[in-house]
């Protein structure tokens, strides 16, 4: 029996499995991080992660069951991987911009550069202090957040999980292409070039306070070889934050709306401090994500009226009892839940 977590499977209840399941996982990547690094920078390696973490909770599914996750979910996995790779080459043949970038974040700001002024007053180079760990860790988030919403939407709530997709993969393309057409610089390569003061690139400094020399180094590698050096126009970092939350401002209560917000504004203050990107490509990122929920959220509602018009055109089908119809409905609006037995 596998109805909910109450029921046993042979002998072990539902619940005692998942508790087990779960510890495991967490032990096992707790330890794999600690020795090689968080494994974020791969969207192969963070899918497999995330793949057993739903077999871990769900083990008492058959194992066609777990092999939907699969089906699902690579060609979106393949698609995060061409996005990692080709993002890299957004710069061949341009030249970064970076001039009009300082010069719109020095007038918002009284003519101080905000990644300048942060690093002054926060920044120690011989220390790492608590709020270098808090940068650290919001940084990290960025690779795993919109998969981990992405996951427990496609155990709870499969047609939700088709609509978070849908926007996600459609903001991160949209972000590739302005990459091509406007190749900008961050703050940390503007000051390589003496464009402004010199500051460091400190996103991942701090891990070493709390142990994890593996994750910094893992992050740092990946941004020497694939991310791409001028793509800050728009941040994709605070759009994709934006958007986690955004999805779930029409499913919550008002009240809990500014806690939402706290994580695309801790973001943006990790992304500026730490010398990733500048104030105008948080902005324009967040703009890209408003034109995300427009777009995306107007071509479901076509494709929802074509679809009740060519049903209506076809008439109801005479093989399918009014009860049928009703049963089918209900089922499809509604996704599988990990408590709903395997078929």
């Amino acid at each position: 029996m596998t109805a909910d977590s109450g029921e046993t499977t042979g002998t072990m209840s539902i619940a005692k499995r998942r508790a087990i399941g779960v510890t495991a996982w967490i032990a096992a990547f707790v330890a794999y991080s600690f020795a090689l690094g968080l494994p974020t920078t791969d969207p192969v390696l963070a899918f497999l992660w995330l793949w057993a973490l739903t077999y871990a909770w769900n083990s008492h599914y058959p194992a066609r069951r777990h092999l939907r996750f699969l089906r699902d979910w690579l060609p979106m996995i393949l698609l995060l991987q061409v996005y990692n790779v080709s993002r890299g080459f957004a710069d061949d043949g341009f030249v970064p911009h970076a001039a009009e970038l300082i010069a719109f974040d020095a007038w918002m700001f009284g003519g101080h550069v905000p990644t300048v002024w942060l690093q002054e007053h926060l920044y120690d180079p011989a220390h790492v202090q608590w709020w270098d760990v808090v940068v650290s860790v919001v940084y990290f988030s960025h690779f795993v957040a919109a998969l981990i919403v992405a996951v427990l939407l496609w155990l709870r709530d499969r047609p939700q999980w088709g609509r978070f997709t849908r926007r996600w993969f459609f903001l991160m393309f949209f972000g590739l292409l302005t990459y091509f057409l406007y190749p900008a610089a961050p703050p940390w390569w503007a000051a390589k070039y003496g464009m402004i003061e010199p500051i460091a690139r400190i996103s991942t400094r701090g891990w070493d306070l709390v142990g994890l020399h593996g994750a910094g180094n893992m992050l740092n590698k990946a941004q020497i070889g694939l991310s791409n050096p001028v793509a800050a126009m728009p941040s994709l970092h605070t759009a994709f934050a934006l958007l986690v939350v955004a999805f779930f401002f029409p499913k919550v209560r008002k009240m809990w709306i500014p806690v939402l917000v706290v994580y695309p504004l801790a973001m943006t203050f990790t992304l500026v401090y730490s010398g990733e990107h500048w104030i105008i490509d948080v902005l324009v990122g967040w703009v890209y994500v408003a034109i995300t929920f427009a777009v995306v959220g107007g071509a479901e509602k076509w494709w929802a009226r074509r679809k009740r018009r060519k049903a209506e055109a076809a008439g109801p089908d005479p093989e399918v009892s009014p009860e049928r119809e009703d049963e089918e409905s209900v089922n499809a609006g509604s996704g599988p839940s990990p408590a709903s037995p395997p078929r």
